[in-house]
């Protein structure tokens, strides 16, 4: 019984690390295409990355590239964290020609 517990916490545990990958790999994509078009892209991704996240934004003059990187805890303080990622590359729009 001590075993099927253990596995339960442990298959919970690695589904809230992938729920938090993907917020984190959303995150990243609104940065890039918020980036992109010229908004800022590090506040679009801190709204919608996990609490505590680090956004970095990088690219040249045609792309921008963006990486969200979490540590996640999964069973309370005592366990290492997990550090999760997610990153994108939007292609920059050009500047409107008045």
């Amino acid at each position: 019984m001590p075993a099927l517990m253990l596995l339960l916490l442990a298959g919970l545990a690695m589904v809230s690390a992938v729920a938090a990958k993907g917020q984190c790999l959303d995150a990243a994509r609104e940065a890039a295409l918020a980036e992109a078009r010229g908004e800022s892209g590090a506040a679009a991704g801190a709204r919608v990355a996990p609490p505590g996240a680090a956004v970095e934004l990088g690219g040249d003059g045609e792309i921008v590239t963006v990486h969200v990187r979490a540590h996640f805890r999964v069973l309370g303080a005592q366990l290492p964290a997990i550090t999760v990622e997610g990153s994108a590359t939007a292609a920059r729009e050009p500047e409107p020609v008045l």
